[in-house]
């Protein structure tokens, strides 16, 4: 990583943490849409100070933030993005979409393998400061398996979550094995990629039934909105299965990546997230801004 990229990244990191506060405000009264003069008293700002901050982190000012993600916005997206959802959905579950053939296709562990909870499997893994404050990755030799935020539980705790997912497999923390991946997935404005780089490779711990959710999740275009009832249509499936979607949802491994925080509820609010919801409404704030939107993986199913 050069320095001219941690430097950025560094920055933003600190950035998120300090309004991570006013993100919280802003979701606690999202529907009253706070003037710029609250949320910037809330967090012991001046109006001016704040705005600044605020738009060096987000790259657009708190005003024009709130509004594109209001809640008649949300609907007005939602309204908008049906027949775009109904032709990614299609593209996407379709072709070899069985969890035996992507096993077969993609991936050596057995049914067997998958039920040792990783036993034989090497996990390298590493915190990082990012632009949605510090993130833990898990890689692999076969690909990423783990994408994390820390939240109030500590590193320790966010760490404990994500290894439990792997019990019996050897855990090395190792942030320069997980530091180029790291760049690459939150690449800054303007940074362009290497040409015919291989897709980032995702390798998936779960039920057949979540990872049907987690590659229908894949399938939502960059800045597009839908919710839980759309997905699980998308999957066939309705009354308690379809509620169901919401658990696997919440089960993502992998966030940004493979992007829940573009799900919401049918009603157009934001629903939950499993790393808080400010940094839901920061990541939807900075794809409609249009920043780096997550990098499409190639998904290998572990189960």
């Amino acid at each position: 990583m050069t320095a001219d990229r941690a430097d950025g990244v560094d920055t933003a990191s600190s950035d998120y943490r300090r309004i991570a506060e006013a993100l919280a405000y802003i979701v606690d009264r999202f529907e009253d849409q706070p003037s710029l003069e609250e949320i910037a008293a809330h967090v012991g700002l001046s109006s001016f100070h704040f705005q600044r901050l605020f738009t060096r982190w987000a790259g657009l000012s708190p005003k024009k933030f709130l509004q594109a993600l209001s809640l008649e916005e949300a609907k007005r997206r939602l309204e908008e993005h049906g027949s775009v959802l109904d032709a990614a959905f299609d593209a996407g579950l379709s072709g070899p979409g069985r969890l035996h053939d992507l096993f077969v296709a993609h991936e050596a562990l057995t049914p067997g393998e998958y039920k040792a909870l990783g036993r034989g499997l090497e996990i390298r893994y590493g915190f990082h400061e990012g632009p949605f404050g510090e993130t833990l990755l898990m890689e692999a030799d076969r690909g990423l398996c783990g994408l994390a935020f820390v939240d109030q539980r500590g590193k320790q705790g966010c760490f404990e979550d994500m290894a439990s997912r792997f019990s019996a497999a050897t855990l090395v923390e190792d942030p320069s094995a997980t530091e180029d991946t790291m760049a690459r997935i939150f690449a800054r404005p303007g940074e362009t990629k290497p040409s015919g780089q291989a897709p980032l490779r995702l390798l998936l711990k779960g039920t057949e039934f979540q990872i049907k959710v987690w590659r229908a999740l894949m399938a939502i275009p960059p800045g597009t909105l839908t919710t839980y009832g759309t997905v699980a249509e998308a999957l066939g499936m309705k009354g308690a299965a379809a509620r169901a979607v919401g658990t696997a949802v919440g089960a993502n491994p992998i966030s940004w990546l493979i992007p829940c925080h573009r799900v919401i509820r049918n009603s157009g609010m934001l629903g939950g997230y499993r790393w808080g919801l400010p940094r839901k409404l920061a990541m939807m704030g900075w794809e409609q801004n249009g920043l780096p939107a997550p990098e499409r993986g190639e998904l290998r199913d572990v189960a």
